[in-house]
C-alpha cells in the first residue's frame, strides 16, 4: 500500500527547478517535484507526498480529508497498543 502525505508548498526556490520547500504538519522538508512537471506550481498549494517525491498537486479539502484520515489511522494503533497491553490471559492476570 502506498501512503501519501499531504504538505503545503511554501517555496520554490529558483536555483532548484525539481525541488520545493514544503509543510507537512509544521515541519519542512524539501520535495522532489519532478514528477509533476509541467504542473503549475507555486507557493500555498497542496501536494501529496510519498517518499520524498510529490505524487499529485491536490485541492485543500483533499488535503484535510488526507491528514484526517491518516489521524484516524495512528489513533487506531494508538488504541490497538493500549487493548493489547490490557489483555488478560487465561488466569485472569494481565500480561507480563
Amino acid at each position: 500500500m502506498c501512503l501519501g502525505i499531504p504538505g503545503k508548498i511554501v517555496e520554490m526556490p529558483a536555483d532548484h527547478a525539481d525541488l520545493a520547500r514544503v509543510d507537512v504538519s509544521g515541519v519542512r522538508r524539501a520535495i522532489d517535484v519532478g514528477l509533476l512537471e509541467g504542473e503549475e506550481l507555486r507557493p500555498g498549494d497542496w501536494i501529496l507526498i510519498h517518499a520524498g517525491f510529490a505524487l499529485s498537486k491536490i485541492d485543500k479539502d483533499e488535503a484535510r480529508a488526507a491528514m484526517e484520515f491518516l489521524e484516524g489511522i495512528g489513533q487506531a494503533y494508538d488504541e490497538l497498543a493500549a487493548l493489547k497491553e490490557s489483555s488478560l490471559d487465561a488466569s485472569g492476570r494481565g500480561e507480563a
